[in-house]
């Protein structure tokens, strides 16, 4: 029989043994540590990754959007320049008839020994100038006027007195509003 004598001491070879075990745990742990912060890198990024093609979708949506916007602008501002217009059309097709109506009343109110001169309209204010062979007349013409259901308010601004070829004549100005007889009840002209 033989007898084994172990001569190193043992305390150094528990050393040794822990020693081993903690640089192995230590190894593992680094390991491990190195895994979750490359895992969670390779996480992060991919959220980021992820985040910035949702945001550049996003970017070429509202692009897309600010296209469509601006589009809507200039169809809005043709639409208001087709009703502009349309609106121009209306109001001539309704005038149409009133300056029908206009010069016919000018003619039907004219008393005899009255001639006109020259008739201009500015909006609904109209302007007459003319001959006639009497004040008295004048008048008259006047007060045919204010009875018009196409005139209203006849005002005298200027009547002169003078002798033309040994006839005294009053040339006169006078100003009229235009009315529409059917706007009042909403018929229209």
């Amino acid at each position: 029989m033989s007898t084994k004598i172990n001569l190193l001491p043992w305390r150094d070879e528990v050393k040794r043994i822990r020693k081993n075990q903690f640089i192995g745990m230590v190894v593992i742990a680094a390991v491990l540590g190195l895994g979750v912060v490359f895992g969670g890198n390779v996480y992060l990024q991919g959220m980021i990754d992820h985040q910035e093609h949702r945001n550049q979708l996003l970017r070429s949506e509202i692009s897309r959007l600010d296209t469509r916007i601006e589009r809507i602008r200039e169809l809005e501002r043709t639409r208001e320049q087709l009703e502009a217009r349309m609106n121009v059309i209306q109001e001539l097709q309704t005038g149409r008839p009133q300056i029908v109506h206009m010069f016919e009343e000018l003619v039907t109110t004219l008393p005899d020994g009255v001639f006109l001169n020259s008739v201009a309209q500015q909006g609904g204010n109209i302007t007459i100038i003319g001959v006639g062979q009497s004040n008295a007349r004048v008048s008259s013409y006047m007060e045919r006027l204010d009875g018009s259901p196409w005139f209203t308010d006849p005002n005298l601004d200027v009547i002169e007195v003078r002798d033309r070829e040994g006839i005294r004549v009053s040339n006169f100005t006078l100003r009229v509003r235009q009315t529409s007889p059917g706007a009042d009840n909403g018929e229209g002209a």
